[in-house]
């Protein structure tokens, strides 16, 4: 779900400064049926492969936020500028993926630094970040209440059987509203995703967790069967203080009734919206030392980064814990600078910049 909220946000800041968009979404992809766009239709396509027909024959801008295959790229690039987003850093990946492209935009310096360390040469040296944009969609049902944790994959034979029946099985009863528990409520507000590496996380941290009986685990996104069934094992120790709640199309009324916001383990993870978001709401956060969440989490001040629980068996963690646990917790809004960093008018800024730079490569 992160690319579809960079693309809207991305959009709304060509909008704004005057440049024509025309936005081409896959047609499987139901987010776009209510996505507020601020007035741009979205094209449906089937498949990538149909760009090289819906494109101008005159020589366009071409902006990916998505794979494309390389087939559809080496027929695309001697008519049009091409260029994308790189969304996942380089960790174990290959740079196939951008080498055709004219020009890689990054959404991190961790990014950055990744790709010129496998030797691309074609990145943009700027990181373009994101921004807290809640602005999503025409929804009208935006409570926070139980939904499925599951987000079925409906090319699995797998997904197709068990979707059609654990649904069901929760729709037999009203749905429940979310409400604080006593203590500490510490987070995940994020897609059950492999990069995440939730499970994994939990494996370490759960039984240090197990010790404080005054801390709860209320978890807000969907999965894959695999990937929920793993973290709900990895949870096994505090079973009973974690809870999963499904995907939110409101994440912006979750943030304020949680005190921390937990991530993931860090070297998957690009950048990591929800941690903007959260102190854009007043919310702290809670990362492990290292990037991409040092670039946007000021330690101590809008929240606390510790040490990978992988290298000390949670230790760092612990101290962190215990210092929340002892009434210390840092206010993200005081740090009006650092917001105004990850804020619409600076993203739009470094929008601007970019094309600026494209437009001179498309002249060129």
């Amino acid at each position: 779900m992160g690319g579809e909220i960079f693309t809207l946000f991305f959009t709304r800041a060509l909008v704004e400064i005057g440049i024509p968009v025309t936005l081409f979404v896959s047609a499987r992809n139901a987010f776009w049926r209510d996505a507020d766009l601020a007035g741009v239709a979205p094209v449906p396509i089937a498949d990538a492969r149909d760009l090289i027909g819906a494109l101008p024959a005159t020589r366009a801008l071409v902006v990916t936020n998505g794979p494309v295959p390389q087939e559809t790229l080496a027929q695309l690039a001697p008519r049009h500028l091409l260029c994308g987003f790189a969304h996942m850093p380089a960790h174990g990946r290959g740079s196939s993926s951008h080498e055709r492209l004219d020009t890689v935009f990054c959404v991190s310096q961790y990014v950055i630094d990744g790709l010129r360390e496998i030797g691309l040469t074609n990145v943009y040296p700027h990181p373009i970040y994101g921004v807290a944009e809640f602005r999503r969609t025409r929804s009208a049902d935006l409570r926070v209440i139980a939904r499925s944790p599951y987000a079925w994959d409906r090319r699995k034979f797998r997904d197709r059987v068990l979707g059609s029946f654990l649904p069901e099985k929760g729709a037999r009863t009203p749905p429940q509203t979310y409400a604080r528990r006593p203590g500490l409520t510490l987070g995940i507000v994020s897609g059950i995703v492999p990069i995440k590496q939730l499970p994994l996380l939990f494996r370490h941290l759960a039984p240090i967790l197990a010790q404080y009986p005054q801390v709860n685990v209320e978890i807000f996104g969907a999965g894959g069967y695999a990937q929920v069934r793993d973290l709900q094992a990895a949870l096994a120790p505090i079973r009973e203080r974690a809870r999963l709640w499904g995907w939110q199309p409101a994440p912006e009324l979750v943030y304020p009734q949680i005190d921390y916001l937990m991530t993931g383990l860090p070297e998957k993870e690009a950048l990591g919206l929800n941690v903007i978001e959260a102190q854009a709401c007043g919310t702290p956060v809670l990362a492990v030392r290292a990037p991409p969440f040092v670039e946007t989490v000021l330690d101590g001040r809008t929240g606390y980064l510790y040490q990978d629980p992988r290298r000390d068996g949670g230790e760092d963690f612990r101290r962190v814990l215990a210092r929340v646990l002892g009434g210390a917790r840092p206010d993200p809004l005081v740090e009006t600078a650092h917001l105004d960093k990850f804020g619409f008018a600076a993203f739009r800024a470094r929008v601007e910049a970019m094309f600026d730079y494209l437009e001179r490569r498309l002249r060129s």
